[in-house]
């Protein structure tokens, strides 16, 4: 058991991972659940329960929409 745990140590403490690179990932899961984050996520919960479409959706097919009636124009001349 204590091999096992002293291995492990020595595995964690010696890979090429900085002190700072293995703070910033835990500072990472950290950052993301700040005030933006979670009013994107509720206001997308609730376009998704009343349109069954998330707000990517929504913006994917607006974008795909637009491209299309833009281009048509070029494509029949």
């Amino acid at each position: 058991m204590i091999r096992t745990i002293l291995l492990l140590l020595m595995l964690t403490g010696l890979t090429a991972c900085s002190e700072f690179a293995l703070l910033m990932s835990v500072g990472g899961g950290v950052a993301t659940q700040n005030a933006y984050v979670r009013a994107y996520n509720g206001a997308d919960f609730l376009t998704v329960v009343n349109t069954d479409k998330s707000i990517k959706r929504h913006v994917y097919d607006k974008g795909k929409e637009y491209i299309y009636d833009q281009t048509m124009g070029l494509i029949n001349d």
